[in-house]
């Protein structure tokens, strides 16, 4: 299935929360929040954006959806004549909400759905693809497949998987109105770690997946890190303190990727109002669901691809 007619696809790509406390640079959540994209192929260059970013991203080659779009098609061999792009974004900048993933994941999904000699989607290679071009999996892979995302890397490449979240888990995201560069928060980390923080958190990473899936009351213990969080607090002290505040309160607060916003996994709906109460002014604190599904297409004759 492909748009070989000439017509715009419509993709629909989520926000996603990458580590979840242990699984550093491995585990990623797809959330219900969304940056719309709509592409066709055409004489030039034309970007509109709406939503976040409106005043601030390039409307050039070096918007990344186009950089991304480009580079698939060159991994595909196709060499269209031009690019018509108008995105509306749901998603913050620099807030750890997996923004970029979203513009790369949206971009090759472009390119696969437009291409003529493209008769489907191949999620491996989409997501090869978007794992040169972003540098880590995590949050590609929950853009792509959607859910509860685990990712690594073998012999044959990157590599994940997906499952679904226990139904009750109920993500809560902590919103700054401050950004953080993901180089910046990566530029805080040690070189090495010990061994015993290497085993709590291998330990923490395993305890994560079970109380997703099965065990929401084991959330707050699964959600224990020690490789990375703490070390990044320096350069977010309002992020630390309020995963600090929450976590004291018995919730499972993280730093949602790279910061500097805070996902809080509340293990039952109605204790969505207990997380509100310990926020202070100056954060907006949204009540999300988990996205079960990852990344649509939607052809010009209403077809949806996921």
């Amino acid at each position: 299935m492909s748009a070989a007619d000439g017509g715009a696809v419509r993709i629909r790509v989520p926000a996603t929360s990458a580590n979840l406390g242990p699984a550093f640079d491995s585990a990623g959540l797809a959330l219900a929040r969304y940056d719309e994209l709509e592409v066709s192929v055409a004489d030039g260059l034309h970007v509109e954006v709406e939503g976040f970013g409106a005043d601030t991203l390039p409307r050039d080659e070096s918007h990344l959806v186009v950089r991304a779009f480009r580079a698939a098609c060159v991994d595909l061999g196709w060499v269209p004549p031009g690019l018509s792009l108008r995105s509306v974004n749901g998603i913050p900048q620099g807030r750890g909400m997996g923004s970029s993933a979203a513009a790369v994941v949206g971009g090759i999904l472009a390119a696969w759905a437009l291409c003529p000699a493209v008769t489907g989607i191949d999620d491996e290679r989409v997501l090869a693809l978007a794992d040169d071009i972003e540098g880590h999996p995590d949050n590609v892979a929950a853009c792509l497949l959607g859910g509860l995302t685990l990712s690594w890397t073998g012999p044959e490449g990157v590599r994940a998987v997906s499952t679904q979240v226990a139904p009750e888990v109920s993500p809560v995201l902590c919103v700054p109105s401050t950004t953080l560069s993901t180089h910046v928060a990566r530029g805080l980390l040690p070189p090495t770690v010990s061994h015993a923080d290497a085993v709590f958190n291998a330990g923490r990473s395993a305890l994560l997946v079970h109380a997703l899936t099965a065990a929401p009351q084991l959330l707050l213990d699964a959600t224990d890190d020690r490789l990375h969080q703490d070390q990044r607090g320096p350069a977010m002290p309002a992020t630390a303190a309020l995963v600090g505040d929450l976590r004291d309160a018995g919730h499972a607060a993280v730093v949602s990727g790279a910061g500097p916003s805070v996902l809080v996994l509340v293990p039952r709906p109605e204790d969505r109002s207990l997380v509100h109460t310990v926020v202070p002014d100056g954060w907006e604190v949204l009540d999300l669901a988990v996205e079960a599904r990852g990344a649509r297409v939607r052809y010009g004759d209403g077809a949806v691809s996921s």
